[in-house]
């Protein structure tokens, strides 16, 4: 597998999770009873860090190998 590769794959990977967070974001608008507020905004905090990384690590492995391309240094040894 390449990183070409992969790097559609972490893209196809994050389409689930932002459909999610979009159903879930849009719950929390309609939402009144407290205890159901706090339990949404639990699920979206777990999960946008998670849409985050895959997008970045998307990013990463497609342009891995562009000369001048400036790496996050979030995932360099």
């Amino acid at each position: 597998m390449t990183l070409a590769e992969l790097s559609r794959d972490y893209e196809a990977a994050a389409v689930p999770l932002r459909q999610r967070l979009h159903f879930l974001r849009a719950a929390l608008a309609k939402e009144n009873d407290p205890e159901e507020i706090w339990h949404l905004k639990r699920r979206i905090a777990e999960l946008t860090p998670m849409l985050t990384e895959m997008n970045e690590l998307a990013e990463l492995t497609a342009r891995y190998y562009e000369r001048g391309y400036y790496r996050n240094e979030k995932y360099t040894l």
